[in-house]
């Protein structure tokens, strides 16, 4: 009878990698969505500057185009730089305590994150809803903005969920952030 329990036990070690190789997959797709958004907004710019710099032509609702995608980059990357840690931070009393009180203050600060970022995100999707009910439009080609306004909201989510996944390992299964979500200072 001791096979069975180390068999079912492979199983379940076998199922917990695989649903955090799916979770780390999810991860790793949204920070390329938001490699993807700042490479079209800064070849948008490149190109638009270009154009009118050395042909004196404007590409038309280059303006709202950029202004939109800008939005949408600020919430993709509210998304990456919150689960990886990467964000500024202000560290005065973390580096002055010890490694469980750090912990702490991580997971504190992580829960209050979480919080901030579904208020935002809950109120950008009444933004899209209203936009896209309203018709609200670009202003050169008469294109409606509340797609601009999804993708954003999908940003939002994304952070969310990447959040609370943060906060999950933070507490249950700190070895998997491998100490790499402390930002060391620069002296």
């Amino acid at each position: 009878m001791a096979e069975p329990d180390h068999v079912s036990l492979d199983v379940a070690l076998g199922m917990q990698q695989l649903e955090r190789s799916r979770t780390d997959r999810f991860i790793d797709g949204v920070e390329l969505l938001a490699a993807f958004f700042i490479a079209i907004l800064a070849a948008g710019i490149f190109i638009s500057v270009l154009l009118r710099h050395a042909l004196g032509i404007q590409i038309p609702g280059s303006h709202d185009f950029g202004r939109l995608l800008l939005g949408i980059l600020i919430f993709w990357g509210i998304a990456t730089t919150s689960y990886r840690g990467t964000h500024v931070t202000v560290d005065l009393a973390y580096s002055n305590v010890g490694p469980r009180v750090q912990r702490f203050i991580d997971v504190f600060a992580t829960l209050v994150l979480l919080f901030a970022v579904s208020v935002q995100t809950w109120t950008l999707l009444d933004e899209a809803v209203s936009t896209q009910a309203d018709r609200v439009l670009t202003f050169d080609l008469r294109l409606p903005t509340w797609p601009f306004f999804l993708l954003g909201w999908l940003g939002g989510v994304s952070a969310v969920f990447l959040i609370a996944v943060r906060t999950y390992r933070l507490i249950f299964q700190p070895e998997l952030m491998g100490g790499q979500y402390q930002i060391k200072p620069v002296e």
